[in-house]
């Protein structure tokens, strides 16, 4: 099955298609949290009965608080243990999973570029190596000229030569 690169603009599409789609699951889901807070509220919290006495009142109004904050603790506790187990859920995810190293790529790279890398750039060592060389002298061996004879004075010796068949 051939797979074809998607064009920019296929991109594009694609992009502002899947956004809208998601606009929408936002708007819905805010109308749905309003819905199901109106359905919470007139379950919990009903219209107060003002018939009677004002003591009275009084009294179920404070036991209707007392008892909301109970469950509010108790909430507030269940999510602080729920979001422990998640956190040690997901310590136990990456141990099991390992850490994924991602693909190097093969770098040429010089000495001095290398431990910039390592030790960050304020730390450059240049190691220039020819620095440290010391100049050597080349040494002449001094040899008996005419052992070794000089090519000029050959070609000059010939010359006369030359002239002297020459002349004869």
């Amino acid at each position: 099955m051939s797979e074809k690169k998607l064009t920019s603009s296929r991109r594009h599409h694609l992009k502002s298609l899947i956004l809208q789609i998601a606009a929408t699951w936002l708007e819905q889901e805010k109308k749905d949290l309003v819905v199901a807070k109106d359905a919470y509220m007139a379950e919990k919290c009903p219209p107060p009965d003002l018939s009677g006495d004002l003591m009275e009142t009084c009294k179920k109004l404070n036991a209707l608080i007392e008892k909301i904050d109970e469950e509010r603790y108790d909430l507030e506790a269940k999510v602080g243990k729920a979001d422990k187990e998640i956190e040690d859920l997901k310590i136990k995810v990456v141990d099991l999973a390992g850490v994924k190293k991602p693909a190097l790529k093969k770098v040429r790279m010089s000495a001095d570029a290398m431990l910039k890398a390592l030790l960050g750039s304020k730390h450059t060592v240049n190691m220039d190596l020819r620095a440290n060389l010391k100049q050597v002298k080349k040494e002449v061996k001094e040899e008996p000229a005419e052992a070794v004879g000089d090519w000029r004075k050959n070609i000059e010796d010939k010359a006369d030569r030359k002239k002297m068949f020459e002349s004869a």
